[in-house]
């Protein structure tokens, strides 16, 4: 008797685990798929707002949801459900890219819908209108005992008002000076921070980006290791892993 008893105490408990991790997986898809999904950074067009490394959460309801919102991506709807704020000037925002949607980038969202973007001697101008820039201290890496040489770095003010600092790494890059996009109804123009080493929408691998293809807007950075360090090897943390970063607002 006493036998029987404990097989089926056993097997409620297996059952009861089974039901526990189920529940966990649903939660956490449910999670991702509506509030909030990790993403890493693994290039650095974004210096020094986002550096290689970055772990952060990208916020899936700041902008509605489209079907790229959904696990694997399936065709069901076109547009955004529901209706909601669209990007704003200065969002730092995960995107598919447009030629190949399998692929997450991630840059700030600098031209709205019927904008005319131009960049001119390394200036950026909106709607022939330079944007305000003011020189900042130099950005200088240094991880790991690894100095770099130091790069100009510009505080930028957009029309609206948002700030952010942008890099210069050469004088006169190769999108230095630009002829001028129109940006077409219901599409964003993206650009990175890291100006002379980003790929954007100044060049046609990117383009113009629809409002269907936006993902999410980057909000918090939870983790961060040093560049070519990998987050799953917990043993190297101490050394590892950027503590000044953890939990810090992207702006």
């Amino acid at each position: 008797m006493s036998v029987t008893s404990g097989t089926k105490r056993n097997e409620g408990g297996f059952a009861e685990t089974v039901r526990v991790v189920i529940h966990a997986l649903i939660i956490a898809l449910v999670i991702r798929t509506f509030l909030f999904q990790p993403f890493n950074i693994p290039s650095g067009s974004m210096k020094a707002t986002l550096l290689v490394g970055d772990y952060l959460f990208v916020s899936k309801y700041s902008y509605g949801y489209s079907h790229f919102s959904l696990p694997f991506s399936p065709p069901l709807f076109s547009g955004r459900i529901p209706g909601s704020l669209p990007p704003q000037r200065g969002d730092v925002v995960v995107f598919r890219l447009p030629k190949d949607t399998s692929v997450d980038y991630i840059k700030r969202v600098i031209g709205l819908p019927g904008d005319r973007i131009q960049m001119i001697d390394g200036l950026l101008y909106i709607n022939g209108q330079p944007v305000k820039r003011e020189r900042a201290s130099d950005y200088v890496e240094n991880e790991e005992g690894r100095l770099e040489a130091p790069v100009k770095r510009w505080k930028e003010t957009l029309p609206n008002g948002v700030s952010y600092y942008s890099l210069d790494l050469v004088d006169n890059g190769f999108a230095d000076n630009t002829q001028v996009y129109t940006v077409p109804p219901g599409h964003y123009f993206m650009m990175g921070d890291n100006r002379d080493n980003s790929t954007d929408s100044r060049f046609p691998q990117v383009g113009m980006v629809p409002f269907e293809n936006i993902v999410g807007k980057a909000q918090l950075i939870f983790f961060s290791v040093y560049e070519g360090e990998r987050a799953w090897e917990f043993w190297r943390w101490p050394f590892s892993v950027r503590w000044g970063r953890l939990f810090t607002i992207v702006r």
